[in-house]
């Protein structure tokens, strides 16, 4: 199974299992133990891999344990320091971490809820761990941007000299991204302020900012759809029209699920004409539960997605037409789970019609 399968199958665990995981023990056996065995590949039972309840003294600070230490070589590479699961991660969790970096070899520090994890390294001074993450690994949205990274901390690819040198961009954009992805969805007065500046000359007062927060919040979504139609058009050819949205419709598409999308496509990506070809198939499907606008595609280096209403939380299907040899059509259960079908052509994509139709109909509802 590859990185990217262990990992999409460690999110669809933490999606089926999160309402039953009421402690932080529950949380560790459940989700992260998984992660450190299948996703970072080290063996949970070898002491000399990964030490659990690792004790390191503090000055005066006696006894106190870290939940987990990755070992490399007999030297301590990571710290990780674990919350009970949907438990809102804060920098004030990490007290443990901060004092254990500092008397350790570790530059790698790891707080998670067993769905986020937020990795720390040293930017800021030396052997102090920062206060802000270099990389947000979020298992209800993975951004796929970051696995060749997170890829180099796995016991396989182990190259931390390489993470840390890409540790300040990654700190850096990862933080813009999350700020303009929070902004488009729900815009401050800061942000409202510096766009009324550059269009209305008058004061800014209460009314003029109730105004223009919303007309801010309605003209980013509608930049951002309309760069999405752009790129549709790109990849269709210039005989495609894309439909205008009613302001009902640009409300179903979420800001921040367009922005962190938009922002995430990677410019180096190449779509083939038989994955257009498949993805017209998919949306000719589709067709008979929703109107053709709400089907569309995005691709990436591993799969061609088919998604509704552009949101990567509504997965239609995958077409992994990548491989040299066998194509796979992606498809969604109830719990979100994909399972690859073995497809000869894309004529076999109506074979699975009824099962695209179903996805679809539970998206819907």
């Amino acid at each position: 199974m590859e990185f990217e399968e262990r990992l999409s199958a460690l999110a669809a665990k933490v999606q089926n299992q999160r309402d039953a995981i009421q402690t932080e023990e529950a949380t560790k056996n459940a989700f992260v133990m998984p992660f450190i065995s299948t996703i970072l590949g080290y063996d949970i039972f070898n002491p000399l891999e990964v030490v659990p309840e690792f004790t390191a003294d503090v000055g005066v600070k006696r006894g106190e344990k870290v939940d987990y230490a990755i070992m490399r070589e007999g030297e301590v590479q990571m710290l990780i320091e674990c919350k009970k699961s949907a438990e809102a991660l804060r920098i004030e969790h990490a007290s443990q971490l901060f004092r254990y970096f500092s008397v350790t070899n570790a530059r790698i520090a790891v707080l998670t809820n067993g769905e986020i994890y937020n990795f720390y390294t040293d930017l800021d001074a030396p052997n102090k761990m920062d206060d802000r993450p270099f990389l947000v690994l979020d298992l209800n949205d993975i951004d796929e941007t970051l696995l060749p990274e997170l890829r180099k901390l796995s016991k396989e690819n182990f190259d931390l000299e390489s993470v840390i040198s890409a540790a300040e961009e990654l700190k850096y954009v990862g933080a813009i991204k999350r700020e303009i992805a929070s902004q488009f969805k729900e815009p401050d007065e800061a942000f409202v302020r510096l766009f009324t500046s550059s269009v209305y000359g008058g004061r800014f007062t209460q009314d003029v900012k109730t105004q223009f927060t919303q007309l801010v919040s309605k003209a980013a979504k509608q930049y951002l759809n309309e760069q999405v139609n752009d790129r549709l058009k790109t990849a269709l050819g210039a005989s495609y029209s894309a439909p205008l949205e009613t302001s009902a419709q640009a409300d179903a598409v979420t800001s921040e699920t367009i922005a962190e999308a938009d922002l995430d496509r990677d410019t180096e990506i190449e779509t083939t004409l038989e994955e257009l070809e498949g993805y017209q198939i998919v949306k000719a499907i589709s067709c008979s539960e929703v109107k053709p606008e709400r089907v569309v595609q995005r691709d990436s280096k591993s799969y061609f997605a088919v998604l509704l209403d552009d949101n990567n939380r509504k997965p239609i299907a995958r077409l992994r037409f990548n491989g040299k040899k066998q194509k796979y059509l992606g498809l969604f259960d109830e719990n979100k789970a994909e399972t690859r079908h073995p497809i000869a052509g894309l004529e076999t994509i109506y074979e699975h019609a009824d099962a695209i139709r179903e996805t679809v109909r539970r998206h819907v509802e």
